[in-house]
């Protein structure tokens, strides 16, 4: 199954990208977000503050291309879920990788930059994610198209050290007292979010059946 056609059937506000004026500062949080939970929240409130942001978009992805899909919900079930959490003005949840028809990054972040040229976009992702940043398709396209905003999850702390993401662009990284500069910097450049931790996880929701 293509990844529009699993867009078939949804509320077409889903399906859109929201609504940003020119010169606003975008956070593109993406995930599969099988279950959303507190700690994805924690993520978006953080770099809606910290950042200086006008919006977090909440990308919710037909599925991770690196992961199983076997134990993946229905995307219309995730997009109702993740818009109750979100649950905030300037957070806005969005399929619209359905309609581009790519579950990747670096093509979805690309497209977005076309549509949209004159906002200022942040990705935006849990520091769990940053151990296989590198695996993931065209990951240094990513890098260098927009600045990246990594927020701390439990256990991942050293892998700002440690990842191949982190060596290879080291000496890009702003110091996180500066953080709010990043939206308006040139890519390279990221930003490594100390916040208090937030042990939720979807892989244990899951296990424990809370979906």
């Amino acid at each position: 199954m293509s990844p529009l056609s699993l867009g078939a059937g949804l509320d077409r506000d889903w399906l859109k990208l929201p609504h940003a004026e020119p010169g606003n500062r975008i956070g593109i949080f993406g995930g599969s977000f099988n279950p959303p939970h507190s700690g994805h929240r924690l993520v978006a409130s953080t770099v809606l503050k910290r950042l200086g942001l006008d919006q977090v978009w909440w990308l919710v992805t037909p599925g991770n291309p690196l992961k199983s899909h076997s134990d993946l919900a229905p995307l219309e079930k995730r997009l109702q879920m993740t818009s109750a959490l979100a649950g905030h003005p300037r957070m806005k949840v969005t399929a619209f990788e359905t309609v581009l028809g790519t579950p990747y990054t670096a093509r979805t972040l690309m497209a977005l930059r076309q549509m949209r040229p004159a906002v200022r976009f942040v990705w935006v992702m849990g520091a769990d994610n940053l151990a296989g940043f590198h695996r993931w398709q065209d990951w240094r396209a990513i890098v260098g198209s927009v600045p990246v905003a990594i927020v701390d999850r439990p256990g991942a702390s050293l892998s700002v050290l440690s990842s191949p993401m982190a060596k290879a662009y080291e000496k890009y990284r702003l110091p996180e007292e500066d953080a709010a500069l990043l939206p308006d910097m040139q890519a390279p450049v990221w930003t490594f979010l100390h916040t208090p931790l937030d042990q939720s996880s979807s892989t244990d929701l899951r296990q424990k059946g809370l979906r």
